[in-house]
């Protein structure tokens, strides 16, 4: 593998969740916090309007069909517009809170490419219980194996971090990377436990509003480096958005 293999780098994370060498060993401030609640300043919807609609509409596809290679993410986001993604898997529907006001840069290119079906049929290719769910590598869409955490988009771009936005728990979506901050790209990863080791290494771009008990259902990893046997799959990202 090599430095741009877009995984979870060093500084927090296991082994198993890089394909650069150089990683650290398990962290155990990454266990479950059953007590950690959501950031107060980070949240642009309520899990109330998450659940009931809110406004909410759907965000026109720009293509019929998926498209995963580009050399850079054009500016999709529109003034005074509130966002959100609605991540269809075969394991259940995960409503995500998009944070587009902290995390511009992020936010545009995740919705940029939902926007091209990039991420329809990818896999979660590294799942480990009480760390993260990680996908959007356009490898898993094929049967190599070992390419998958190693994709793009063909473009990459600097990390977001913004204080106040932390993985405080369950549910917070944020962007894996290789060594370098400028190596952002398409890979992203829910947490599935407070993770406060990533804190200010890795952008947080979003928290689950909606589907929490979904992650539960994702298929995990059969170990430390095999991806899951049969992986779960996103059938359909779909961008929702409303004034704000």
């Amino acid at each position: 593998m090599t430095a741009r293999s877009l995984s979870l780098f060093a500084l927090a994370l296991v082994a198993a969740c890089s394909s650069n060498p150089a990683v650290s060993t398990p962290d155990a401030a990454a266990a479950p916090d059953a007590a950690a609640t959501p950031d107060a300043i980070a949240t642009d919807a309520t899990a109330a309007d998450a659940t009931a609609g809110g406004g909410f509409t759907a965000t026109p596809y720009v293509t019929a069909a998926p498209e995963r290679v580009f050399s850079e993410a054009e500016m999709v986001l529109a003034p005074g517009r509130d966002y959100r993604a609605v991540i269809e898997t075969d394991a259940g529907r995960i409503t995500v809170d998009l944070y587009e006001t902290q995390t511009p840069l992020t936010v545009n290119s995740f919705v940029f490419l939902a926007l091209h079906h990039f991420f329809d049929g990818l896999a979660f290719h590294r799942v480990l219980d009480g760390f993260v769910a990680q996908g959007g590598d356009p490898n898993t869409a094929a049967d190599n194996r070992r390419a998958w955490g190693t994709g793009g988009p063909g473009y990459q771009f600097d990390t977001e971090s913004v204080g106040g936005l932390t993985f405080d728990g369950a549910g917070v979506l944020g962007m894996a990377r290789a060594a370098s901050r400028t190596t952002n790209g398409s890979q992203f990863f829910i947490t599935l436990a407070a993770t406060p080791t990533l804190n200010g290494q890795y952008t947080v771009f979003g928290r689950v509003t909606d589907g929490l008990d979904v992650l539960a259902r994702i298929a995990r990893n059969e170990n430390a480096m095999t991806p899951p046997a049969t992986p779960t799959r996103m059938t359909r990202v779909t961008i929702e958005e409303r004034a704000r």
